[in-house]
């Protein structure tokens, strides 16, 4: 299986609930965090609630 490498590269301060919580889900909670997460259509749907706010990479 395919695996994305997702990092936080913009600040959760002053976002909406519901995107820091996603935010959190993947495990980013500071900027520069990064993880690697599963590429499947859960990962994909939270990467586009906010790819505003971080950087992928396929992993």
């Amino acid at each position: 299986m395919e695996n994305v490498k997702v990092t936080l590269t913009k600040s959760l301060i002053g976002r909406k609930d519901d995107q820091i919580a996603t935010a959190h889900s993947l495990g980013l909670r500071k900027i520069g965090d990064a993880t690697v997460q599963p590429d499947n259509a859960p990962t994909q749907g939270k990467i586009k609630k906010i790819c505003h706010l971080i950087q992928v990479e396929k992993a």
